[in-house]
């Protein structure tokens, strides 16, 4: 019934956190390379990295943060025409990854059978997620407007290699928005991430590949190719792209940072200007060289004539830096309310003693926690090969995407009715 359910959105209300309740540690008396020098090439999933590595959030509490600017897909909804609606979706695809920006600490591997929860009816969005395999490591999630106005989930297989000097992230795995006011669906893959000068020097993170994002219903599709740094840096941050209509004719152009914008002008716009001489130039004149790449200042995509702004990154709090590069939004994910105690499930990350005690800022107990935890998810693995008793996902099963027939995990519906009996002890 309506009731109680608005009473409990209710509860969630105050996300007021501004900062952790303890500052980050320096990791510049640690070393890296002793733990890295035999991994060269090597998936690091299957490696324990010190806690002093991570930031204070799991996996799922990161994937999350893919729902800041939940208005871009209120902005579409609000369109009438489809190749308006395509941008504010890839305007959302974009912005999905812009939390990235700087954050050099490695969330922390979800356990098998962990879930998080989010629901914010400020940003009119509810969201539940659950870690599906350990290995390899999937994370399943499942967003709802609380209006029923939009359904956006997936899985992510985060991959991560080491390169001598680098780590890369592809994280594998499909992504779907269903606007069911069009009966649309959108589907798209994030871009790989990848974190520079893990060894020495200054730590920095790029992002690139291409991005299709694609209308299921109509054909249109948006293409983005989020670009590598280049040889000085020149390239650094770059987003550009185009949207095809039906007939696959360029209709518009996309280009900015997704660390910063995205700007949107008419195709032909765009050609004029590259034929007037004026191709698109950083207003910074300096060429970094690519170790010593220093991080954006405010405002450096040059805007051609005819453009119009179709997201901007919120600005990051005054002490982010000291807060692991947190949004303010990802220092409230782990926020732990007096209301939620007795609602949310024992697998709730926010139960979760590591994290707490990292964020409390307490370096060693984390450590000795997080130890604590994988020996225990080890050794119930080892306990359910032996019964050949599967450990089963509670919140979601596999299943075909059914807008692309690529293996996905689905939501299984339930999770909602606050009813959890038999849930795995994992802390």
């Amino acid at each position: 019934s309506v009731g109680p359910y608005i009473l409990f959105v209710r509860l969630y209300i105050p996300h007021s956190r501004t900062s952790l309740p303890a500052s980050m540690f320096s990791r510049n008396d640690f070393s890296i390379w002793s733990i890295l020098r035999k991994c060269i090439g090597m998936e690091l999933s299957k490696i324990t990295m010190p806690v002093i590595f991570n930031e204070p959030l799991s996996f799922l509490q990161r994937l999350t943060e893919y729902m800041e600017h939940t208005y871009l897909i209120h902005q579409a909804n609000a369109s009438s025409d489809s190749i308006e609606r395509m941008k504010c979706v890839a305007a959302f695809a974009v912005s999905a990854v812009a939390s990235q920006w700087e954050r050099t600490g490695k969330p922390f591997n979800p356990l098998l059978g962990e879930t998080y929860e989010l629901v914010r009816e400020d940003l009119g969005f509810r969201l539940i997620s659950e870690q599906v395999s350990h290995h390899p490591p999937v994370s399943a999630f499942h967003a709802e407007g609380l209006k029923k106005d939009f359904v956006f989930h997936g899985s992510i297989y985060p991959k991560l290699k080491f390169w001598g000097k680098s780590v890369e992230a592809e994280p594998k795995g499909i992504i779907t928005l269903e606007l069911p006011k069009y009966n649309e669906a959108y589907t798209w893959t994030n871009p790989t991430c990848c974190v520079h000068n893990i060894i020495v020097g200054q730590l920095w993170i790029e992002q690139y590949g291409n991005v299709e994002v694609l209308n299921h219903k109509t054909g249109e599709r948006c293409c983005l190719n989020f670009k590598p740094c280049g040889l000085f840096g020149k390239e650094l941050h770059k987003v550009e792209g185009y949207i095809l209509d039906k007939s696959k004719k360029k209709v518009c152009s996309l280009y900015g940072k997704w660390t910063e914008c995205m700007y949107i002008v008419d195709y032909a716009a765009l050609e004029a200007h590259k034929k007037s001489g004026k191709g698109t130039v950083e207003k910074k004149s300096s060429k970094p060289e690519v170790e010593e790449i220093s991080l954006p200042e405010a405002d450096t995509v040059e805007v051609i004539p005819g453009s119009y702004l179709l997201w901007r990154i919120a600005p990051r709090p005054v002490n982010s830096t000291e807060m692991y590069s947190f949004t303010s939004f990802a220092m409230q994910l782990n926020e732990l309310d007096k209301d939620m105690d007795g609602l949310i499930p024992k697998t709730d990350c926010r139960l979760r003693p590591d994290i707490r005690a990292m964020e409390n800022g307490d370096i060693d107990l984390a450590s000795e926690e997080k130890k604590r935890l994988e020996e225990k998810q080890r050794a119930a693995c080892k306990t359910h090969s032996k019964s050949d008793d599967e450990l089963k996902t509670k919140w979601f099963q596999q299943g075909q995407n059914p807008h692309n027939g690529s293996q996905d995990w689905l939501f299984s519906t339930g999770y909602w009715n606050r009813n959890y009996p038999l849930l795995p002890d994992i802390y």
